[in-house]
């Protein structure tokens, strides 16, 4: 990982934005001789992550539907809180 300085980050931030984004460039920018920070390329959402994350979603619908269709009717989850806390 290359280090550059402020200054040279500040004079060449186009071109070295473009080696982060076009070819994966990691930079670790120094202040005074001291590193105190690194420019790495964001890594895109993968689709399996995607799909993994819209699963999850699914899930977590289809708990509320069932949470609600066994929830206490004239029961809200204000009171329901309240009254966990109470058992502990």
């Amino acid at each position: 990982m290359e280090v550059i300085g402020i200054r040279e980050l500040k004079n060449n931030a186009t071109q070295i934005l473009r080696r982060v984004r076009e070819e994966g460039a990691e930079y670790q920018v120094a202040y005074h001789g001291k590193v105190i920070a690194r420019l790495v390329p964001v890594a895109a959402a993968h689709p399996a992550e995607n799909e993994e994350l819209e699963a999850i979603w699914t899930d977590l619908d289809e708990l509320a539907i069932e949470i609600s269709a066994r929830w206490p009717e004239g029961v809200s989850a204000v009171e329901a809180v309240r009254e966990a806390r109470r058992e502990l």
